[in-house]
């Protein structure tokens, strides 16, 4: 679904991703860790077409993000690590625009709308201009519109940042359905232990580099995904 060859992004002398590659299947929630300044947002940024990149190749379900971006934008959605929003529109404005962009019909997006802004708790709050919400808010706002158009791949940079304990948990949920009907995850997260129940999968990035990925089982062992990580990071000082 998703495919890094050696990518690679330079901002001067400094390599921000080094020579990565990384294969995300369908089906799969795939777990992307590092320390602040790895190199995880600028991989994600490249991924969805957003940022380019010096070398290497990204494919979203065998397209070229570099020769057909377009094509790939509309396989995927994307969840910043800060939502910005267009705050001078209502939460159900940004909402329709997003449908409107990825050709979701009336009658869908009124059924996609009602189920994840009713579960989420959103729903009473969609009249209101999104100069008002709550960073909590535009996070539940920006995950209803990353599911409206159905894609095939999300990718998200710290999606629980700023979620509850019940919508964190919902999220989860959602996740996982994505995967069932056979789409895929690829996300970075600050949170070990949701990646260790989470992730079918998990890479571990350090100045660029892929330091170790696989299956939960693979880089985990018997110990948790804590200590490996923080082992692995002391190592490679």
């Amino acid at each position: 679904m998703l495919r890094i060859e050696h990518l690679t992004k330079q901002y001067g002398d400094k390599k921000a991703v080094d020579d990565l590659s990384l294969h995300i299947q369908p089906g799969e929630i795939y777990g992307f860790i590092g320390h602040n300044g790895a190199g995880k947002t600028t991989t994600i940024k490249a991924c969805c077409g957003i940022l380019q990149f010096d070398a290497g190749e990204v494919f979203v379900d065998g397209v070229s993000i570099r020769e057909n971006p377009l094509a790939c934008k509309r396989q995927i959605a994307y969840l910043p690590d800060n939502p910005d929003l267009y705050e001078f529109m209502t939460g159900i404005q940004f909402l329709h625009f997003i449908a409107d962009m990825f050709g979701v019909s009336a009658a869908d997006r009124q059924a996609r709308i009602r189920k994840y802004a009713d579960a989420l708790e959103l729903t009473d709050d969609l009249a209101q201009p999104i100069s008002a919400y709550s960073h909590g808010m535009k996070q539940k706002l920006v995950i209803i519109s990353a599911w409206l158009h159905e894609p095939k791949l999300i990718i998200m940079d710290e999606p629980f940042v700023g979620l509850d304990p019940k919508a964190s948990h919902l999220l989860k949920g959602m996740m996982r359905e994505v995967c069932d009907r056979g789409g895929a995850i690829f996300f970075s997260t600050h949170v070990l232990e949701v990646a260790e129940k989470l992730c079918d999968k998990v890479a571990i990035i350090q100045r660029g580099r892929l330091i170790k990925s696989g299956t939960m089982e693979d880089v985990k062992g018997d110990a948790s995904l804590e200590s490996v990580f923080l082992e692995l990071e002391d190592a490679s000082c």
